[in-house]
């Protein structure tokens, strides 16, 4: 067996049950935290600095004022269709009852041996991994997990393009949730020149193909973009910045993509344009509000498995206001 295949096996418990799966995330984030008590010589934690000197140095101005005058719970967008986010308490309460359809849903997954899988797309800082984490608070590790794959080895490389993603593709009964998926190469790769056009052109022409025959295989295909105000985004990341819980998640490509917000912008509006498919649309989500965003993103995946038991009522209606199609970028 090779070191890729190694590297990546599926680990099994005694009972031959697929234990959760998470590989390294993909943006080469690095562990740190605060220096502990009488450890001077501890390293400093990569790019805690970076995100305070982009704001003071290089932010757009609008940007800059727009965070300087926010309070901690505003909502800095202007387009967002609400002003306030969501009630906390009311929030909980229908998060609460999603997760008991999500097991619902579980359950019939594994009584019928169907297959899902979610793609959490989108720009940085929109929530993805917060999203994930709600999804499968309640859900069994070794039925539900997370893929989030570090970049190719050098092997990994030279192989076709969605090979090592297949490999993570779910069994019966299983639910593969993806933070961050092929779509790097339409989006993230051609951001930061980490393909050559020729290969971003075969990704595009590959991929109506690759997903249909997914589908076509039986598996349940959900496709979520969560977008982020500008804004908004910086300020998560100062957040991250001033949380020496969370300064791990710091990683070099959330310094670059500050500078490429706009090249961002193309590459996501062409790759809305190439992939939003009729057997495999995208289901944007404005989330700048995150327990807003948390909600709709559990209700798409809700409704687009029909399982027994489902409780349209405690699913309740998606906000069109934030949730739909590519239009809503």
């Amino acid at each position: 067996m090779s070191k890729d295949k190694k590297k990546h096996k599926k680990s099994r418990d005694d009972n031959g049950d697929t234990a959760v799966m998470v590989a390294a995330p993909a943006s080469g984030d690095q562990l740190g935290g605060d220096k502990p008590s009488g450890a001077a010589d501890t390293p400093p934690v990569p790019f805690v600095g970076d995100i305070t000197r982009y704001l003071e140095t290089e932010a757009p101005e609008d940007i800059r004022a727009a965070i300087r005058e926010a309070d901690k719970d505003d909502i800095l967008s202007k387009t967002y269709p609400y002003r306030e986010e969501i009630d906390e308490d009311d929030a909980e309460d229908h998060l609460e009852r999603l997760q008991v359809e999500l097991v619902k849903m579980s359950y019939h997954l594994r009584a019928t041996g169907q297959r899902l899988v979610v793609l959490f797309e989108g720009r940085d800082a929109a929530g993805k991994g917060g999203t994930i984490d709600r999804m499968r608070e309640n859900l069994n590790p070794r039925q539900a997990y997370v893929v989030a794959l570090p970049k190719p080895s050098e092997r990994e490389a030279t192989q076709w393009y969605f090979q090592r993603y297949v490999d993570w593709l779910p069994a019966a009964g299983e639910i593969a949730l993806f933070d961050r998926s092929w779509y790097n190469r339409a989006v993230v790769e051609k951001v930061f020149g980490f393909c050559t056009e020729e290969q971003r052109a075969a990704f595009f022409r590959q991929l109506p193909q690759f997903e249909n025959l997914l589908i076509d295989e039986g598996i349940t295909l959900v496709k979520l973009w969560l977008s982020v105000d500008r804004a908004e985004q910086l300020k998560r990341f100062l957040d991250r910045e001033k949380d020496p819980l969370k300064q791990w998640k710091l990683s070099w490509i959330d310094v670059e993509g500050l500078r490429k917000w706009d090249d961002y912008t193309a590459a996501i509006a062409e790759t809305m344009n190439q992939c939003h498919l009729t057997c495999a649309p995208w289901t944007v989500i404005l989330s700048d509000d995150k327990n807003r965003a948390r909600i709709a993103a559990i209700q798409t995946v809700l409704n687009a498995v029909d399982y027994k038991g489902r409780d349209k009522a405690a699913i309740g209606q998606v906000d069109r206001k934030i949730c739909g199609g590519p239009d809503l970028l």
